[in-house]
C-alpha cells in the first residue's frame, strides 16, 4: 500500500475507535439481583446467600462459566430479611421520609471477595445498556448506600473500590480494625465494634483468670489476622504469652487442619483463643469432634461464641464452658415475627427461591433438578410452624438488630438532607458524599432506645456481653450473660464480671489454670529459662539481706541496713541491736566484778581511816594513799559507763571519765614512787631533797599530770567527741551499737598519755626495788606497774580483734584487771600488817635496816 494510503487507513480507524469510545457498552454478563424493588430511593444489600462455591480450572480458550454457588447459608437470608424489615418499616412510617419508599437491591456473594467486587460494581452502575451516542457515560449511582457484607476480607476489597466515589457503605459484621483507617476506606462505616477494642477485651479476660500461657487459632483473613495481631500485642504489655498461634482457612486441605489438632495436642498450654469466623469453626469443631479433644478452655471472639448452631453442633460438648465476648442482647419488636413470614418469599420470582424452600423445609419440588428421592414433594404452602433449623433461630438478634440499625441511619440521612417535615423536598440534589457526610454525623434513637451514632472512624462504641457456655440438664448450651466489657469507661473500669457461678471446661466449677510456670512465691524472683518466652521462668530463692513480698517478682529488694530478711525472704525484720547490756551473764559478770572492787576499795580506805594513825598509814604520805584509793574507785565506777545501749552522753563520759581517773590514779602512784625515792635520798648526809617534794608538791604533781589529761579530753571533745554508731559491717544479722572514737588521734592520745605515766612509774618503782627498808613501796609499786603495763598491752590486739560487744567488755576487763592489780599490789600487803601483824605495824619495825634482795 501507498505510504499516503496507509496514512489514511489508520486515521480512519482511530476515528471509529474513538467513535466507538462514546457509546457505553456493558462487557460480560449482566448481574441480576436475588432480591429486588423499586423505590425512590434504593438501597444496595450485599450478603452471602451461600457460603462456599465450586471451584473451577478455567483453560482460558473459552468465556468461563458464572460463578456457581454452594452450600445454602440461612444466615445470609436472615440479615437480608432484617433489613426488609427496616425498609418495610420506614416505607410505612409517617415522620421518617413521608411520602418516600425506599427501594432495594441485594445480592448474593456466595462469601467470594471477587463477587463481591463484581456485584458492588453492578450496584453502583447499573444493568443498563445505552445505545445512544448522546447518552452520558458518567451519571449518579443506582443506589444512595450499601448494607453489608458480613466478613472484614470482602468488605476491604468492597470499599476500596467504592471509596473514591464516596459511597457510603455500613457492615453489620465487619469487625477487622484495620477498616477503620478512613485513609484507605472513606466511605466505609459499621455498626458492630471495631475488633480494636474485642482483641484488648479478650486479653484483658484472659489476663482476670490468672492464664499467662495460652494458645491462639484464627481465621487465615483479615478478620482473624487483624484480630490476634492486636490480641498478641496487648496480651505481650499484660504479661501474656502465647505458646502458638496457627491460622487457617476453611477451603484448605484437611492435612493443614490435621497439623492444627496435632498441635493442639502436643501443648502445655490449657487455653486456646479462637478467633474464628463461624464458618471456619464450623469445620474445626467437625475435626474436633473426631479427635474428641476435649479438657480445654475456649476463649471466643463474638463471631461464634453466642452462634446457638456452633453450639448445636458440638456434640460432644468439647466447647462446654466457653467464655467470650458478645455484642449485647438486642429485641427489635416484630422482627422476629417479619422474618418468620416466609409467604412472601414464595410468591418471589428469584431464582433463589426453588432452592431456599427445599432447605428449609426438606422437600423437593417436582421441576427440581435434583432427584426427589425419598424426601417429600414441595406444595410451596407450608407451614413454618414446628421447623428448628439455624433459619428460625434467632439467637443472632444482635446482629439482626445491626442491619436495622445501619438502614434507619440512612433514612435519617436521607431525611435530613431532603429537609423533610410533613412532606419531603424532592427537588434536592443528592450525591453519595453529601449521604455519607450526613450519614457520619448522625445521631438518632431507635424505637427500642438503642443510640445509634458513629465516631470519626465511622464505629459505634464499643461494649460487649461476657457470655459463659454453661450446659443443661437436657444437653442444650445456655449462654449465660456474666459480665460486661465498655471500652468507653476508665481503663480500670472497662471489665465488669458479674457475681455469678461460671461453668469451665469439663463441667468443672475451679477455673482451670493455664501457666507456662507456676507462680513465684513471695521470697523468690523470676529468672527466665533460656530460649523461652517470658512465661518460661524458673524461681529463685533471694539472697541474705533481700526480700520480694509479692507473687511473681521480677528482682529482690535490699532490705534496710537496719533491717535484715526472715528465713523466708519475703519480710526484712529489724536486726536485733547488740551491746554489752546489764541482763546478760557477761554483762552482769562485768558490773559485779566491777561493784565487788568498788566495795573493796572502799573497805581498805575504811580500815585505813580506821588506822590512819598508825605507822604503816602515816607512812609515805597517807593523804596520797586516800586519793589513790579514791581514784580506784573512780576507776572501777567508770566501767559501768561501758555497760549499756551507747547514747551521746554516755560514749563521751565513757572515755574521758576513763582517761582521766586513771591519770589521777597513776599520778598517785607516781607520786608515791617518787616520795619513796625521795625519802631515801635524804637519808645521804648534807641532803636536803626532801624540802623540794614535800607534801604541797606531792599534791602539785598530782593535780599538774591529771591537769594535762584534762585538757587533752577537752581539746577531744570539743574537735571530735565520740559518738554513738550502728555498725551494719561486723555482722550481717545484728547491728553493733557502739561507740565511734570520733578522733582517733584523740583516744591514742589518752591511752598514750596514760602509758606514758604507767611507764614512768615502772622506771623509778623498778630503781627502788632494792632500796635496804622495811618499809620499801617500790616494790609493791613495780609489782602493780608491771601488772598494770602487761594488762594494757595485752589489751591493745584483743580490743582491735575482738567483735562488735566483746571488744568493749575486753575494755571494761582490762580496766577492772589494772585497778584490781593496783589495789593488791599495793595496798592488800599493809591491809595484812593492819589486820594480822599488828606487832609489825610500828615505827621501830619500820624503820629497821635489811640487806637488800633482789627479784
Amino acid at each position: 500500500c501507498h505510504p499516503g494510503c496507509l496514512l489514511l487507513q489508520l486515521l480512519l480507524v482511530a476515528s471509529f475507535s474513538q467513535a466507538e469510545e462514546l457509546l457505553c457498552r456493558q462487557r460480560g454478563d449482566a448481574d441480576n439481583p436475588q432480591l429486588s424493588k423499586d423505590g425512590d430511593f434504593m438501597l444496595g444489600g450485599i450478603f452471602s446467600f451461600h457460603s462456599s462455591w465450586i471451584n473451577r480450572q478455567d483453560s482460558y480458550t473459552q468465556k468461563p462459566l458464572p460463578l456457581e454457588c454452594t452450600s445454602l447459608n440461612f444466615r445470609g437470608f436472615q440479615y437480608s430479611q432484617a433489613m426488609l424489615f427496616a425498609i418495610e418499616e420506614i416505607n410505612n412510617s409517617t415522620e421518617l421520609l413521608p411520602g418516600i419508599s425506599l427501594g432495594y437491591k441485594i445480592y448474593d456473594v456466595c462469601g467470594s471477595i471477587a463477587r463481591g467486587v463484581r456485584v458492588t460494581l453492578a450496584l453502583t452502575n447499573g444493568n443498563e445498556i445505552l445505545s445512544s451516542l448522546s447518552a452520558p457515560c458518567t451519571r449518579p449511582a443506582q443506589v444512595q448506600a450499601i448494607m453489608g457484607e458480613t466478613s472484614s476480607s470482602p468488605c476491604m476489597a468492597i470499599a476500596t473500590v467504592i471509596g473514591p466515589f464516596h459511597i457510603p457503605m455500613i457492615s453489620h459484621f465487619a469487625t477487622c480494625a484495620c477498616l477503620s483507617d478512613k485513609t484507605k476506606y472513606p466511605s466505609f462505616l459499621r455498626t458492630i465494634p471495631s475488633d480494636y477494642y474485642q482483641s484488648r477485651a479478650l486479653a484483658q479476660l484472659v489476663k482476670h483468670f490468672g492464664w499467662t500461657w495460652v494458645g491462639a487459632i484464627r481465621t487465615n483473613d483479615d478478620y482473624g489476622n487483624n484480630g490476634i495481631a492486636i490480641f498478641t500485642e496487648t496480651a505481650q504489655h499484660l504479661g501474656i504469652c502465647l505458646e502458638y498461634s496457627v491460622s487457617f482457612f476453611r477451603t484448605d486441605p484437611p492435612e493443614k487442619i490435621q497439623k492444627i489438632i496435632y498441635m493442639i495436642k502436643a501443648s502445655t498450654s490449657k487455653v486456646i483463643v479462637a478467633f474464628l469466623s463461624h464458618m471456619d469453626m464450623d469445620v474445626l469443631i467437625h475435626e474436633l469432634s473426631n479427635h474428641n479433644l476435649t479438657g480445654y478452655q475456649w476463649v471466643g471472639s463474638e463471631s461464634w461464641i453466642f452462634d446457638s448452631q456452633i453450639a448445636a453442633m458440638d456434640i460432644n460438648h468439647i466447647l462446654d464452658g466457653a467464655i467470650g465476648l458478645s455484642i449485647p442482647k438486642a429485641h427489635v419488636s416484630g422482627m422476629r415475627e417479619f422474618m418468620l413470614d416466609v409467604k412472601p418469599l414464595n410468591s418471589s420470582s428469584n431464582e433463589m427461591f426453588p432452592e431456599f424452600w427445599e432447605t428449609l423445609f426438606n422437600c423437593k419440588f417436582k421441576q427440581s433438578k435434583s432427584s426427589p428421592g425419598n424426601q417429600r414433594e414441595c406444595t410451596g404452602h407450608e407451614d413454618l410452624t414446628g421447623v428448628q433449623n439455624s433459619f428460625t433461630d434467632m439467637s443472632l438478634m444482635p446482629i439482626f438488630n445491626n442491619v436495622y440499625k445501619g438502614v434507619y441511619a440512612v433514612a435519617h440521612a436521607l431525611h435530613n438532607i431532603l429537609r423533610c417535615n410533613k412532606t419531603c423536598n424532592n427537588k434536592v440534589q443528592l450525591d453519595p458524599f453529601t449521604i455519607l457526610q450526613h450519614i457520619k454525623n448522625i445521631q438518632f434513637k431507635t424505637k427500642e432506645g438503642d443510640e445509634v451514632y458513629f465516631d470519626e472512624n465511622g464505629d459505634p462504641a464499643a461494649k460487649y456481653e461476657i457470655i459463659n457456655w454453661q450446659p443443661t440438664e437436657h444437653g442444650i448450651v445456655d449462654f449465660v450473660t456474666v459480665g460486661l466489657y465498655d471500652a468507653s469507661l476508665p481503663a480500670d473500669k472497662q471489665l465488669n464480671l458479674q457475681n455469678k457461678s461460671l461453668i469451665w471446661a469439663q463441667n468443672s466449677q475451679q477455673v482451670p489454670l493455664s501457666v507456662c510456670s507456676e507462680k513465684c512465691p513471695p521470697g523468690t524472683r523470676k529468672v527466665l529459662q533460656k530460649g523461652k518466652p517470658v512465661c518460661c521462668y524458673d524461681c529463685i530463692r533471694c539472697a541474705e539481706g533481700e526480700i520480694s513480698n509479692i507473687t511473681d517478682s521480677i528482682t529482690c529488694v535490699r532490705c534496710h541496713p537496719e533491717f535484715w530478711s526472715n528465713e523466708r525472704r519475703d519480710a526484712c525484720v529489724k536486726k536485733e541491736a547488740e551491746f554489752l547490756s546489764y541482763e546478760e551473764i557477761m554483762g552482769s559478770l562485768l558490773t559485779a566484778a566491777s561493784l565487788f572492787g568498788t566495795c573493796i576499795t572502799a573497805v581498805v580506805a575504811f580500815i585505813f581511816f580506821r588506822y590512819r594513825k598508825t605507822p604503816i598509814v602515816r607512812a609515805n604520805n597517807s593523804e596520797l594513799s586516800f586519793l589513790l584509793l579514791f581514784s580506784l574507785t573512780l576507776c572501777f565506777l567508770c566501767s559501768l559507763t561501758f555497760i549499756g545501749r551507747p547514747s551521746e552522753w554516755s560514749c563521751m563520759l565513757r572515755h574521758t571519765a576513763f582517761g582521766i581517773t586513771f591519770v589521777l590514779c597513776i599520778s598517785c602512784v607516781l607520786g608515791k614512787t617518787i616520795v619513796v625515792l625521795m625519802a631515801f635520798r635524804a637519808t645521804l648526809p648534807g641532803s636536803n631533797v626532801m624540802k623540794w617534794f614535800g607534801p604541797a608538791q606531792q599534791k602539785l604533781s598530782v593535780v599538774g599530770f591529771t591537769l594535762i589529761q584534762v585538757i587533752i579530753c577537752i581539746l577531744w571533745l570539743t574537735i571530735s567527741p565520740p559518738f554513738p554508731f550502728k555498725n551494719f559491717d561486723e555482722s550481717k544479722h545484728k547491728i553493733i551499737l557502739e561507740c565511734a572514737l570520733g578522733s582517733a588521734i584523740g583516744f591514742w592520745a589518752v591511752l598514750g598519755y596514760i602509758g606514758l605515766l604507767a611507764m614512768l612509774c615502772f622506771i623509778l618503782a623498778f630503781l627502788a626495788r632494792k632500796l635496804p627498808d622495811n618499809f620499801n613501796e617500790a616494790k609493791f609499786i613495780t609489782f602493780s606497774m608491771l601488772i598494770f603495763c602487761a594488762v594494757w598491752i595485752t589489751f591493745i590486739p584483743a580490743y582491735v580483734s575482738s567483735p562488735g560487744k566483746f571488744s568493749v567488755a575486753v575494755e571494761i576487763f582490762a580496766i577492772l584487771a589494772s585497778s584490781f592489780g593496783l589495789l593488791f599490789c599495793i595496798f592488800i600487803p599493809k591491809c595484812y600488817i593492819i589486820l594480822l601483824k599488828p606487832e609489825k605495824n610500828t615505827k621501830k619495825n619500820m624503820m629497821g635496816k635489811e640487806a637488800p634482795k633482789s627479784f
